[in-house]
């Protein structure tokens, strides 16, 4: 086997490792939902098919990440509801429109304000999270180079959060299953049987605690 097939075959092992744990995750996340906020799953939207993927990839020229590609496998964003976020850290999944609609943009504000020590956004970075389904002003992206998922907000901050998108939902799995064994944010459930971080402001005398699994 020359060099080259061997590190083919080694990236190849490498992917299937990084979407099979991100689907993993993604799967206690799902089972989670189904006992106890039945309301958060039913406006998650479909999972994507290979051509609305493809669509995507060539409209921002990156390349995809496995683990990304699994997750939206399951679900690309959600449809709009007035509840608070429910990913870990309070963001909602986006959506290709407007994932494509942000990075545009913010590519665009890169090549007129930005540079490279100071960049406002680089070619490598997906958004995937965001504050609200029609709220883009901060978010989570995924670095498609180094996998690393960092936060970006209105004013301009760049911040590293997670090794991986398998690690940030491996610690999301974990909260909801077992928050009394974490500290910080733990999960809790409004009164529409859907999942919320804390008590949301203005929503504390209808959310509880989940207290076990």
């Amino acid at each position: 086997m020359d060099d080259e097939t061997e590190r083919r075959l080694t990236e190849a092992r490498q992917a299937a490792v990084e979407a099979r744990q991100v689907a993993d995750a993604w799967q206690r996340i799902e089972a989670w939902l189904g006992r106890y906020a039945p309301g958060t799953l039913a406006v998650l939207r479909r999972g994507a098919l290979p051509s609305e993927v493809a669509e995507v990839r060539d409209r921002i020229g990156v390349r995809i990440r496995p683990g990304l590609l699994a997750l939206w496998k399951e679900h690309a964003g959600m449809y709009p509801v007035p509840w608070p976020p429910f990913m870990l850290g309070d963001w909602v999944l986006m959506d290709f429109e407007a994932l494509v609609q942000v990075y545009e943009m913010m590519m665009g504000l890169q090549r007129s304000d930005g540079d490279e020590e100071h960049p406002f956004w680089r070619p490598a970075w997906i958004p995937f999270c965001s504050a609200g389904v029609t709220d883009h002003a901060s978010g989570l992206y995924l670095d498609a180079e180094t996998g690393r998922i960092c936060s970006w907000d209105r004013y301009g901050d760049r911040s590293p959060r997670y090794e991986s998108l398998t690690t940030y939902l491996e610690e999301m799995a974990d909260r909801l299953e077992t928050p009394d064994l974490v500290d910080g944010e733990k999960p809790g459930l409004l009164n529409l049987r859907a999942l919320a971080w804390e008590a949301p402001p203005g929503w504390e005398g209808l959310w509880e605690p989940v207290t076990g699994s």
